[in-house]
């Protein structure tokens, strides 16, 4: 474990992957500051850039735009009541109140610390639990893939918002669709392609992943037509106050801020749960927790309030990486676009990653150790400044975003088609998240289909065209009866209420 620490120490003494570490942390908190504009976004709009890189080089950019993204969250969350993502939602319960009696720069360094040390506790606990994850898992075949697969897609089921059920598996099946376009690898057949050249090969990842986030959310801005509040001209102006903490408040938030961190690392591990989940968990068990005036002051300033859920959600980031680098599974949207980019860069992740690959599991883990230092060292002494972003008008932002997609999608196949496509395939996302359609359990279907096939095949080659392979192999059968859980776990909750 060390010597693959130090490997990883030694890939980041490379100038070239520092500068992307570097770059990658100060984009990510760019972008994750904007209202709307999550990592899933961060992560989509840097893919092109990935293909001039290695794995390792590319692992570790986008690896820092996410958890850059995450940083970046709580800013427009504290300042002016306005989320980056949906995972700072539990941040403005407590930071903007603490914001608007004059104590704003307090709240982003809580935020900042807070990102610290969830980050840093599940960058070890990553690197302890995944060695373990993947030499239990090496064993695996084709079945016990594909039940992985299965799971991955229904556990969407099982974190999804009430009533949101059947709309997350509807455009889970969707991705899966899209997932079969293109020449069929066995037969050599092409498959929904309609007669077009162009979808020979299929759909291409960074197409729809830029199609389903950043050029729907572009447009989705523009609908909305957002105008400046006050809050964020205020924020233009640098009104934050002071960053200091006192001894008291800090001895206050620390036990806060480890509980946050493994509550936010384990829900991050289990796939499809994400930080969202991992940030209104840890907010109400602080608030269980907490007594007498301490209880009273959570939604009007609590630290522990603040504390709670920034810890959590930048834990859960690093949790997320445990089921993709040993099993496979996307533990988030992001995670799932990261998933993408990796097959597309010719690395499976899975148990073999460890084995096979591992300069690019440990340049992760070391790119997370650095990079969360680097975070702090440059969003303290940068929050008053950093702040002013945010007071960046719609009218030059959706611009900007329109621009890096179709340069970025252009740029990697240099056919016009693609263009025409993802355009036609963002309106249809911007009419799926009118009527509140979640756009990840379409990308993880997209990105999951090719992999579930292949292993279905691989495992009915075994048993001669048998679907007795789901109940044979006993871990397969557990599998396949969790994710059955997690389709039924909706259901059951709502009929017992």
């Amino acid at each position: 474990m060390i010597e693959g620490l130090l490997s990883g120490l030694m890939a980041l003494t490379d100038p070239a992957n520092l500068l992307l570490l570097v770059g990658g942390c100060m984009l990510g908190t760019f972008i994750g500051m904007m209202p709307g504009l999550g990592p899933v976004t961060a992560v989509s709009l840097l893919i092109p850039v990935t293909y001039g890189l290695g794995p390792s080089g590319a692992m570790i950019l986008l690896a820092a735009v996410y958890y850059g993204a995450m940083f970046g969250g709580s800013t427009a969350s504290v300042l002016i009541n306005a989320p980056g993502e949906s995972s700072s939602v539990p941040t403005t319960f407590d930071g903007y109140p603490l914001a608007k009696s004059g104590h704003a720069g307090k709240a982003l360094a809580l935020c900042a610390w807070g990102s610290f040390v969830g980050g840093t506790i599940a960058t070890i606990l990553l690197m302890v639990a995944a060695p373990t994850l993947s030499a239990w898992a090496v064993g695996f075949q084709g079945s016990e893939y594909f039940a992985l697969m299965v799971l991955g897609l229904t556990a969407v089921a099982a974190f999804t918002d009430e009533g949101g059920v059947m709309k997350a598996l509807l455009t889970t099946v969707l991705g899966l669709m899209l997932a079969t376009m293109g020449t069929d690898i066995a037969d050599g057949v092409e498959r929904y392609t309609f007669g077009i050249a162009d979808l020979s090969d299929g759909l291409s990842f960074v197409l729809l992943a830029m199609a389903a986030f950043a050029l729907s959310e572009a447009l989705m801005a523009a609908l909305h037509n957002a105008k400046l509040s006050e809050e964020a001209k205020a924020a233009a102006r640098g009104k934050i106050g002071s960053l200091k903490l006192s001894a008291a408040e800090v001895r206050d938030v620390a036990p806060t801020a480890v509980r946050s961190s493994i509550i936010g690392f384990i829900v991050g591990v289990l796939p499809g749960a994400g930080a969202t989940i991992a940030a209104f968990m840890s907010y109400a068990v602080e608030r269980n927790l907490a007594r007498g005036p301490a209880r009273e002051m959570f939604g009007k300033g609590s630290l522990r309030g603040i504390t709670a859920p920034e810890t959590a959600n930048n834990a859960a980031a690093g949790g997320a990486y445990v089921p993709l680098l040993t099993l496979g599974i996307p533990g988030s949207g992001t995670t799932a676009v990261i998933l993408g980019a990796l097959i597309t860069l010719g690395v499976q992740p899975g148990p073999q990653l460890y084995t096979q690959h591992s300069e690019v599991f440990w340049a992760v883990v070391a790119s997370m150790y650095i990079g969360n230092l680097i975070l702090l060292v440059i969003n303290l002494p940068l929050i008053p400044y950093i702040a002013r972003t945010l007071a960046i008008p719609e009218t030059m932002l959706v611009p900007l975003i329109l621009f890096f997609c179709l340069i970025g999608v252009y740029l990697v196949s240099f056919n016009p088609f693609d263009l025409w496509l993802m355009l036609a395939l963002a309106l249809v996302c911007v009419i799926l998240r009118l009527v509140d359609y979640p756009m990840a359990p379409l990308l993880l279907g997209f990105v999951l289909g090719k992999l579930m096939e292949e292993n279905l095949r691989r495992a009915l080659n075994v048993h001669d065209g048998s679907f007795a392979f789901l109940w044979e192999r006993p871990v397969t059968l557990a599998l396949m009866l969790v994710s059955v859980g997690c389709i039924l776990a909706p259901v059951i909750g709502r009929l017992r209420r």
